[in-house]
């Protein structure tokens, strides 16, 4: 299982990625193969406020990933009300900066804000998106090379929650969905000129607030062409990423009709199953769900693999690694699960806290992550067994999942960026 694992993962990274990118990147949210994992050897298991690289102020708050290419590392946030793109340099020191247009507030001070989306980089430009509806494209160099706002284009986004959904690339392709309380849609933009390629409606009769999609797009394989899993309205569906064609779609994963159940998790691809995150553990209405990627049509009576209910997440999305999925549950739960059966590998769990994880967990050569909200991180070895490491607080609160690059990790938190080696 792990041989053809990582065999999988090597062909998708080589089929889904450009080949600008080199094996220390970190180019979007989810890491170079969207599996919230790497490789490697040497990532820190304890450190101190004292003892990190680096700690740097950020002028605003926000919950978006920092992406990291050769020597440098983008962030998104808002900068004295203006959403604004920084480049720092391994040190920690402000390369460039780019200015747009002023920030839409977050509705919701405590966990929104107006940087929740993650940039991303195909090694030639780097992509961004903010809750005011600025969608853009910058050269390496911070120079603007597009921009559109979509609010602007389509009206404003219809959610609950903040806006949270990040692009993803494929091939000369910027996917991004815009699920909402209104007319959803998922698009494929041109990264040269930001221009709409394709647009794909995306639109189911659910109950109250299920339509409300926080989730980023899984590239996949279909046969022998590109192509994106979206999930959202109690349905998963797959579109060719070169034209937007629907080529398949699963239902029945909300039978019961049971409401306010936004989409937050986004799903992890192993191998060919898709391990679907589904409901709230926050209200102790979770269940995870697989299906079998492939197919046409219809795939609810076909592809399903297996569900369960004992266990689940709410907001941080499964992490693959190695043949396995974990699961962060809402208050601290970790449940190693083999992705063919359904069945935990182990459960376990971090120190209970009155405060939940809202930052997806990640792997970095078999150590886990995982930043509760509180600022507490929490590192643990995976695999065959659970073996917690280190429990360190970072002195203020942390939405944004870790990043693993290079031997080192990046926090970012309400009010600073951390480097730890």
């Amino acid at each position: 299982m792990k041989a053809l694992t990582s065999a999988v993962a090597l062909l998708t990274l080589s089929l889904l990625t450009p080949l600008s990118l080199s094996a220390d990147d970190w180019p979007s949210w989810r890491g170079p193969d969207h599996s919230g994992s790497r490789g490697g050897e040497g990532y820190p298991t304890e450190w101190t406020l004292e003892t990190v690289q680096w700690k740097i102020p950020l002028p605003g708050k926000g919950a978006s990933v920092p992406i990291v290419l050769g020597d440098r590392i983008y962030v998104t946030t808002p900068d004295e009300g203006i959403d604004s793109v920084i480049a720092l340099d391994f040190d920690g020191k402000k390369v460039w900066e780019t200015k747009f247009g002023e920030e839409r507030p977050a509705k919701h001070k405590e966990l929104g804000t107006s940087s929740n989306s993650s940039p991303v980089t195909d090694g030639k430009g780097v992509y961004v998106y903010f809750k005011s509806g600025t969608f853009a494209a910058l050269e390496m160099d911070g120079t603007v090379r597009w921009k559109r706002n979509l609010v602007e284009d389509f009206g404003p986004q219809e959610l609950y929650w903040d806006q949270g959904s990040s692009p993803v690339i494929v091939g000369d392709l910027l996917i991004l969905p815009r699920l909402h309380a209104g007319n959803s849609w998922v698009a494929g933009f041109d990264v040269a000129t930001g221009e709409i390629r394709w647009k794909t409606e995306r639109n189911y009769e659910v109950p109250a607030e299920n339509d409300n999609g926080y989730t980023t797009p899984v590239p996949i394989r279909h046969e022998d062409r590109d192509a994106v899993l979206i999930w959202c309205s109690d349905h998963v569906t797959a579109y060719a990423a070169d034209t937007g064609e629907l080529l398949w779609s699963c239902g029945g994963f909300n039978p019961e009709g049971t409401k306010l159940w936004p989409h937050i998790a986004t799903p992890v691809v192993v191998d060919d199953i898709a391990v679907i995150p589904v409901g709230r553990d926050d209200r102790k209405q979770a269940s995870v769900h697989a299906i079998r990627l492939g197919g046409e049509g219809d795939v609810t009576d076909t592809h399903r693999l297996w569900n369960t209910d004992d266990f689940g997440v709410y907001v941080a999305s499964p992490v693959a690694y190695e043949g396995m999925v974990y699961l962060l549950r809402h208050k601290g739960g970790l449940v190693a699960v083999d992705p063919e059966t359904g069945k935990p590998h182990w459960e376990e769990a971090f120190p209970r806290a009155a405060d939940a994880y809202y930052a997806s967990p990640v792997i970095a050569g078999g150590i886990l992550y995982a930043a509760r909200e509180d600022g507490v991180v929490f590192a643990a070895r995976v695999g065959e067994k659970f073996e917690l490491l280190s429990e360190t607080a970072m002195g203020e609160q942390i939405l944004a999942t870790p990043v693993p690059f290079d031997g080192k990790l990046l926090l970012r938190g309400e009010k600073h960026l951390f480097c730890v080696k």
